[in-house]
């Protein structure tokens, strides 16, 4: 969006992994909370989780976080 990423998805490996932009207190909340919550692979740890899709997430919360990783990108216009 914008020329900027907000999502990436790895699915040639179990369990299949979604990066995802994410404000830094809550990156550093959510990987608190689940241990299936990650720092981003390959990507600038303070604004990137990789999340493992295991179920320890309910689809709910992963549907939130693509949200608000597409409204970092999107905010203000840009």
């Amino acid at each position: 969006v914008n020329d900027k990423m907000f999502a990436l998805v790895r699915e040639k490996k179990e369990p299949v992994q979604l990066s995802l932009k994410c404000d830094p207190v809550l990156a550093e909340t959510l990987r608190e909370k689940y241990e299936s919550v990650l720092p981003g692979y390959h990507l600038n740890k303070k604004h990137w989780n990789t999340i493992l899709l295991t179920g320890q997430l309910s689809w709910e919360e992963v549907q939130d976080l693509i949200l608000h990783s597409y409204s970092l990108v999107t905010r203000n216009g840009k």
